[in-house]
Parts: structure tokens; C-alpha cells; sequence
């Protein structure tokens, strides 16, 4: 192996310092929160209330003040109040007020006693008492009114990825529709005689095209817009038309044709349109043949004035294993600065070895595994290697939701030790 090849470290520092160079702000649109998951916020969102705006009951119990339910004696139930019901109140001296969960405290009220916590007495059970020798402190039980978040108050900063936890927090301050940034379009070229289309019966020592399907979830799915073109065969010729059309995409991948074989064809093609490589290979496996650079282009502006035009590529392995690990390793980096920030890729998790795995101190592998993130008895994570006849096995990699990371130098780890896993 050449010791010219950057490590995995070395290759995703230069990966990230380009990244950094290519973060941008794309051009924006509005969407209804409800499509809005996922997606990068490109404003500023606010309260347009308190939150909660009202002080809330976090129980189902009696509204009463704390101070009075200490004593133990007994309080009148003065009315009763659940949620979605205008706030009731003042409350009465010496009294409680029944509540929902979610209601308005009413006035008066300090804390919430909860209903498991109280005896009812008297007639109809028109009093209750707190149960000795419990105490209520006030506030117990109670969130109060802008707790919170203050109107006007800033609940989410543009640049964020929205999860389902924003979405809600988005709606409770009436935010109906946001603007986010529009998604990158991902050029994705597959190329090979070899390859099919999903519909073919493939020939003698064809194989049907799974990578490029494979790639356009993967990169739906790290904030891009997949754009499939159509498979270039192996060619100068039919390379030249596909690489020109895809240089107008925001990230071009190309996979298969980037190792050192006879019809390994693309980095000239790459070169005949002046593209720059930032590394040809990786001290990684699988992976090693990755390529990455970027085309720089003129380009007409609206107006037009000319521009220069910087678009990132990656030149995948073709076995489809390689070219999912090497995207999730790489392709995210670039595919996040491109959408407008909030996109921290790649993922990794710690996880307690299952069984030992040998590694090859000159790489650093990336092994297809499973982790079971539940295992029994409150244990951690707990990860191991998928058994595989290789990049191409798409049947083992369908079990793997992970890749297990096996670092550079490392002759084997142990069954137990703490490892790292790369996410898909």
C-alpha cells in the first residue's frame, strides 16, 4: 500500500477544510410545517407567547396553597377546572380546586397536590386533605407562565436541522409555515457496461444497477435532492456527455471506474473537463479507491456577469458497500456545508464489542455490523460484524445498520472492549 495515501483522519481533515470553503447559504423557500421535518431552517423563529402561557398543572390532583395543605387539614373543593377550560380562580381560602393534568392553576393556587397524594371526606366528598406526613412546597406540580419561553423570546435559530422536537416547539408558537433552504441537487453517475436498469433481466455478466438507487436514498436522507443520470458505459465518449451533465448539480458522485483497471475510465474523463483532485485514495477498507476533487467552471449569472462555478465530487469504488461507507464517511460532510449548515455528518456511537475482530494495522476498516441498541438488563449498545463474502454482498449488508470501526494500527479488538460505529 503507498504510503502517499492519506489516512482516514487525514482524508476527512481535507474533506472538512474544503467543506468549510463550499458552506453557503442556497436560495430559500416556504414550506407548511408539516412537510418541514428534516429540512434546514433559514429564519429565525420566535415566541409569539409565553410558554406555557398560562401556569399549568403538570398533574391530575388539587389546586390548592401549599402552605394550608401542610397542615393536613381539611379543604373545601371549591370548584373544579380541566384543560382547554379558561383559568378559574381566585381561589377561596382554606380550599383546593380540582385539576387536570395540562389545566390552568387557578389563582390563589401555588402548587398541585397530586390525587393519589389526597383523601377525600365529608359529604358527597366535598373535602379533601393532603396525606401525612406528606408536605407540599410551592411551585410543586406547577409549571409557571412563561417558564418556558417569554414572547418575543428567540425558540429556534436559522441554520437548524428540523427534528420532530422543533416541529412541536414550532407549532406551539404558531409558526404554520417556515422558510428553509432549498436542498442541494446530488448528481449521481453510475457507470459500467456491466450495468442494468432495476426493470432488466440482466444478460450473462450483467448485474442490475443498485448503486445508483442506493446513493440517491442515501444522499435523500443526509438533506439532498438526488439527481439520477443515466449509466454512462465505458467510454470517453459517453463519459464526457454524462460528466457535462452533471456538472450542473450542486455535488456530483460517480461510482465504479475509479481504481486502476483497463476501463477504469473516469478520473481522465475528470481531467478532460479540468477538474482538481484533492486525494486519489484512502488508507481505508473498504473505500481505498475513493476519489475527490471539484470542477471549476465559468458560469453565466442572471444578470450576465460571468462567475466561477466550484463543484465538489467523489468518485465512489463501484462495489456498492464501498460506495454506501465511503458517501457516509465523506459525501455528508460536503452535502452538509452545501445545505446551509446544521447538518453534522458523519455519525458516530460507541458500542461494547460482541465478538473479537481482527484488523489490518495498515487500514482502517470500516466493517458492515449490527448493534442492538437494546440489548437486555439495561446494557450498553452491543455491536457485531455481519458475516459477508464482501463489498458486493448486498444481502449482508441488508442486516448491517452500522459500520464497526476498526482504527489504523490495530491488530485485532477484543470481545467487550468500547468501539466506534459509524451510523448509517
Amino acid at each position: 500500500m503507498s504510503a502517499a495515501l492519506p489516512s482516514y483522519d487525514e482524508a476527512a481533515a481535507i474533506v472538512a477544510e474544503r467543506a468549510a470553503e463550499f458552506a453557503r447559504r442556497p436560495e430559500t423557500e416556504r414550506v407548511e410545517l408539516e412537510e418541514a421535518g428534516g429540512r434546514i431552517l433559514a429564519e429565525t423563529l420566535h415566541a409569539d407567547r409565553d410558554q406555557p402561557p398560562f401556569p399549568r398543572s403538570t398533574r391530575d390532583g388539587f389546586a390548592c396553597r401549599a402552605e394550608e395543605a401542610s397542615t393536613h387539614k381539611l379543604l373545601k373543593i371549591a370548584g373544579s377546572i380541566q384543560a382547554g377550560q379558561p383559568p378559574a380562580g381566585p381561589l377561596p381560602a382554606s380550599s383546593a380546586w380540582e385539576i387536570m393534568t395540562g389545566a390552568s392553576v387557578p389563582a390563589g393556587a401555588d402548587a398541585v397536590a397530586m390525587l393519589e397524594h389526597v383523601e377525600r371526606t365529608g359529604s358527597a366528598a366535598g373535602k379533601i386533605r393532603l396525606r401525612a406526613p406528606r408536605v407540599l412546597e410551592a411551585g410543586e406540580n406547577v409549571v409557571l407562565q412563561g417558564a418556558e419561553t417569554r414572547a418575543g423570546d428567540e425558540i429556534l435559530s436559522a441554520g437548524l436541522q428540523l427534528g420532530p422536537q422543533h416541529i412541536a416547539l414550532a407549532a406551539a408558537c404558531g409558526h404554520a409555515a417556515v422558510k428553509v433552504f432549498r436542498r442541494p441537487h446530488v448528481a449521481i453517475l453510475t457507470t459500467g457496461d456491466e450495468l442494468v436498469p432495476v426493470t432488466s433481466v440482466p444478460g450473462p455478466g450483467k448485474i442490475r444497477n443498485s448503486n445508483g438507487i442506493m446513493l440517491a436514498a442515501l444522499a435523500a436522507e443526509a438533506g439532498g435532492m438526488p439527481w439520477l443520470l443515466p449509466t454512462a458505459r465505458d467510454s470517453d465518449s459517453a463519459l464526457d456527455e454524462a460528466l457535462h451533465a452533471g456538472v450542473a448539480a450542486d455535488l456530483l458522485l460517480i461510482t465504479g471506474g475509479v481504481s486502476a483497471g483497463k476501463f477504469d475510465l473516469v478520473e481522465p474523463a475528470l481531467a478532460r473537463i479540468g477538474a482538481r483532485t484533492h486525494f486519489t485514495g484512502v488508507r481505508i477498507q473498504p473505500g481505498k479507491p475513493l476519489v475527490f476533487g471539484e470542477v471549476v467552471q465559468d458560469v453565466a449569472t442572471r444578470v450576465g456577469r460571468k462567475m466561477q462555478k466550484r463543484l465538489p465530487f467523489f468518485g465512489l469504488p463501484g462495489n456498492p458497500i464501498s460506495s454506501a461507507c465511503t458517501f457516509l464517511l465523506f459525501g455528508t460532510q460536503i452535502l452538509g456545508a452545501l445545505s446551509g449548515g446544521g447538518l453534522s455528518r458523519p455519525r458516530f456511537a460507541l458500542a461494547h464489542l460482541a465478538k473479537e475482530i481482527k484488523g489490518k494495522p495498515e487500514l482502517t476498516r470500516f466493517v458492515p455490523s449490527f448493534c442492538n441498541f437494546n440489548p437486555p438488563g439495561g446494557q450498553p449498545p452491543e455491536v457485531r460484524a455481519v458475516p459477508s463474502q464482501g463489498s458486493g454482498d448486498l444481502t449482508s449488508f441488508s442486516r448491517s445498520n452500522c459500520f464497526l470501526v476498526v482504527p489504523e494500527g490495530t491488530d485485532r479488538l477484543k470481545a467487550g472492549a468500547t468501539v466506534r460505529i459509524l451510523l448509517f
